[in-house]
Order: C-alpha cells, then sequence, then structure tokens
C-alpha cells in the first residue's frame, strides 16, 4: 500500500504547501540530475576516449539541437498547465481529450523534426563558423538525435502529463532505467566499437525511446483518473489549439533563448577550439547546478495549476512564497559546493590541465547567479501554472535577448588587447549572470504586481476558447 502510494498522483490542493511542493519536486530534481546525466555522460565519455575536439563538438552542437526542439517546449509546457488544472478541478473528460490530442499533436511535431532537422543542421553549423575541425562531428551527432527524435519528444510530453497529475515518482523512475541504459551503451559504442560522436547519439536516442514507452505504459494503466481510448487521440481542435496557445509563449522563449546562444555560441566559436570545450565543461556543470531550480519552478506551476483549478488562490499565493525560500536555499548550498569542490568536477572530463583551470575561472563568475534564478524558475512556475504564460515570455526576451547578448559582445569589444584580439572570453559568462540577475528582480516585481492573478481569477473554462 505504501509503495503504492509513492506511485499515485499527488492532489496538491491540499497539506501543507511547501512540504507537498518539496515531496513533488524531490523526485522531479532526482529524475532531472539523471536526465543530465545523459549529456554529462556523452560528454565525459568522448571527453576521455576520443579527445577534447569530440568534447567541443558535443557542445558545440546544443544550440542548434534546443532551436529545432521548441515545439515538444511548447506542447510540453501547454499540456501540463491544462492536465493540473483539468485534475485539480476532477474534470475527466476534459483532461482525457486534452492527454489524447497531446500525443497526436507529438506525432506531428516529431516527423517536421526528422524531416527538416537533417536538412538544416549543416548550414546552421556554417553560419556559426564552427571550427572545420569539429564540424564533421558535430553534425553527425544532430543528424542521429534528429532521426531518432521520437524518444526524446515522448519522454519529454508525456512525464510532463504525469507530472501535470502530480506523479514526478514514475517518471524518475523511467529515466533512472533509461539512464543506466544510456552509460551502458556509450561505453559499448564507443570505448568497444569505437563509433566516437555518432556512438553517443545512437545511445541517447535508444535510451530515450525506451523511457517514453515506459511512460505511455504507465499512462495507460492510470484509466482511474482519465482514458486513453482510440477517440480521444483523434486531434480535437480546441484542445490541441488551447495546448499551442498556453505552451506557445514558452516554445517562442525557447525559441528566442536557443537563438541567442546560438548568437553567442559564434562569440564563443572565436575564442577558439579551448575555450568552446571549456565552456562545454562549463555547461554540464551548470545543468546540475540548474536543476533545483528547474524542478522547482516545474513543481510551483503543477501546485499551481491545480489549486487554481480548484479555485484556491490564496493557497497559490502561500506556496509561492514557501516554494521560492525553499528553492533558494537548495540553491545556495549548491552554489557553497560548487565553489569548494568545482574543481574536481571539471577534472572529471578532460585530463587537460588548461582547460580545468579556465573552467573553474568561468563557473566562479556564474555561481552566485543560481540563487537569482531560484527566484526566477519558481514566480515563473506559479505565474504560467496560473495561466500567465505571457509575462515569463517577455521577461525572457528582454533578459536573454536585450540584455544579455549586447552584454556580451560589449564585453568582448572593449577588452581588446594584443593579447586577445577578439577580447576576453568571461564576457560570455559575466553576461549571463547579469542578466539572470537583472531577471529576478524584474520577476519578483511581476510577481507581486499581480496580472498572473487576474488569469487566475477568469472563469476557466475560457481557458477553452481558441
Amino acid at each position: 500500500m505504501g509503495l503504492g502510494k509513492l506511485f499515485a498522483p499527488i492532489d496538491m490542493t491540499v497539506g501543507t504547501p511547501g512540504k507537498q511542493i518539496v515531496t513533488f519536486a524531490v523526485p522531479m530534481l532526482i529524475g532531472n540530475i539523471a536526465q543530465q546525466l545523459y549529456n554529462t555522460v556523452d560528454s565525459i565519455i568522448v571527453g576521455r576516449y576520443v579527445g577534447d575536439n569530440a568534447l567541443a563538438s558535443v557542445g558545440s552542437a546544443g544550440p542548434i539541437l534546443n532551436l529545432l526542439l521548441v515545439l515538444f517546449v511548447g506542447i510540453s509546457v501547454g499540456a501540463g498547465i491544462m492536465v493540473s488544472q483539468y485534475f485539480g478541478a476532477r474534470e475527466r473528460e476534459d483532461l482525457s481529450g486534452t492527454i489524447g490530442s497531446c500525443i497526436t499533436l507529438t506525432a506531428i511535431s516529431c516527423l517536421l523534426i526528422m524531416v527538416v532537422g537533417p536538412l538544416v543542421s549543416r548550414p546552421l553549423l556554417e553560419l556559426l563558423g564552427t571550427p572545420e575541425s569539429i564540424l564533421g562531428w558535430c553534425e553527425s551527432y544532430l543528424n542521429i538525435i534528429f532521426i531518432g527524435i521520437v524518444g526524446l519528444a515522448y519522454y519529454n510530453i508525456l512525464s510532463g502529463i504525469l507530472r501535470g497529475l502530480g506523479d514526478s515518482v514514475s517518471a524518475l523512475v523511467y529515466l533512472l532505467v533509461s539512464t543506466v541504459i544510456n552509460i551502458v551503451l556509450d561505453i559499448v559504442f564507443v570505448a568497444n566499437f569505437h563509433m566516437g560522436v555518432a556512438g553517443v547519439a545512437l545511445a541517447t536516442a535508444i535510451a530515450q525511446t525506451i523511457s517514453a514507452v515506459l511512460c505511455l505504459v504507465k499512462l495507460m494503466r492510470m484509466t482511474t483518473i482519465f482514458d486513453l481510448k482510440k477517440e480521444y487521440l483523434k486531434l480535437h481542435k480546441k484542445y490541441a489549439l488551447t495546448t499551442i496557445r498556453l505552451g506557445l509563449p514558452s516554445g517562442l522563449t525557447q525559441a528566442i533563448f536557443s537563438m541567442a546562444m546560438i548568437i553567442v555560441q559564434s562569440l564563443t566559436n572565436s575564442f577558439g577550439e579551448a575555450f568552446i570545450a571549456a565552456n562545454v565543461i562549463v555547461m554540464r556543470v551548470d545543468g546540475f547546478a540548474m536543476m533545483p531550480n528547474f524542478s522547482f519552478g516545474t513543481a510551483m506551476t503543477t501546485f499551481a495549476g491545480q489549486n487554481v483549478g480548484a479555485k484556491k488562490l490564496d493557497r497559490v499565493d502561500h506556496g509561492a512564497r514557501q516554494g521560492t525560500l525553499i528553492a533558494m536555499g537548495v540553491s545556495a548550498v549548491i552554489t557553497a559546493l560548487i565553489l569548494l569542490f568545482g574543481k574536481y568536477l571539471m577534472g572529471i572530463f578532460t585530463q587537460t590541465d588548461e582547460l580545468v583551470d579556465m573552467s573553474m575561472r568561468m563557473m566562479r563568475i556564474l555561481a552566485v547567479g543560481y540563487i537569482a534564478m531560484a527566484v526566477t524558475q519558481s514566480l515563473s512556475g506559479v505565474m504560467r501554472g496560473a495561466g500567465d504564460t505571457m509575462t515569463p515570455m517577455w521577461i525572457s526576451l528582454l533578459t536573454t535577448v536585450a540584455i544579455r547578448v549586447p552584454v556580451a559582445y560589449g564585453i568582448a569589444y572593449l577588452t581588446r588587447s594584443e593579447a586577445n584580439p577578439n577580447g576576453r572570453c568571461e564576457s560570455v559568462f559575466v553576461s549571463l549572470l547579469f542578466s539572470w540577475t537583472l531577471g529576478a528582480v524584474i520577476t519578483f516585481v511581476c510577481y507581486r504586481w499581480g496580472k498572473w492573478k487576474e488569469k487566475a481569477l477568469g472563469d476557466r473554462k475560457d481557458m477553452l476558447e481558441a
């Protein structure tokens, strides 16, 4: 009975808000860390068995991959908001229609990516000025991921639906299983079969497909909450359009963020292969450091969505305060650990002392920014869960495009010298820290302003108006 309760959906409309948020966030945090292991293990394996240039190629492919995955970000966010609100309101028919439409919408998006991705990968890499020494590896990595996109897409969508229902444990277990498979396949394909960068991409695609299948099986068994029958798999216009309308701002935010990353990646590439490799190492450690913030942000979205559905706005506000403070505390601990032990983490990826020292120098610049991001992610999660997905989008637009990109290039320009003709490479990370800090301040002000409450106070039935 205890095990059944562990895997059951969590009703976040009752109980102590902070406790419910943490109970939901912790399994998801472990799951997010496991998912980050996909990229991290890829980097460790290629860095150790192939070389620093192969490590750089995996990192250079990242911004382009993220740009072409914005469709799934939008579907996942929109589905999570709708599922959490319908679950909170106990509306079985609308819940079933939403889930079925999202599954079909994801299939259409996968076909689009499988066709477009391989066609645009090389032109985009060349446009970014990717060094010739790693261009082929980057293209190979991207094309395999795009062709095997079904697993990655459906895991993210289906696990998002499970989280919207309050079940963050099942998605965690399935991800842990696929992570182990991914690590084993990485070693087999790269260390034993010498497949290089293509090997890690193939291992990732196979492992994520397994996790997606496990999520689907779990959903098919949740017959007491919703129905997953053939008639619900039809693309119902009202559910599909509402999913897109709610998720589009987040998808656009991710697209804009990815575009900004691509523009900054061009600046990163100008500093040479060594800095590109160091940037990959920093971003891998950064991925782990940011996981608590993303986990609490998603938990706050589910918490807010369920309580808005149950029309408990006072509880939403109370949970927002508790959840944000807890997230800030966790980030403070993570920051301290990075500053104390970061150099040992960097050494896992490469045996080149120059890369380890450079990576640690950049990470020290970013460290305090994780506390600021705890505020941004938590309060943005509340706003999204209430149905206000536009405000977080505009904040991201401002900080990533209007602030980060000009600051990065501006610092690089102002620090040019004979020794550094393209400027100082620290500009990439100073600009990121500045945008994170400013974003936290703006997000707090917007949350206090309370436009999200206007969304929540409106008739929730209007959510289905096209």
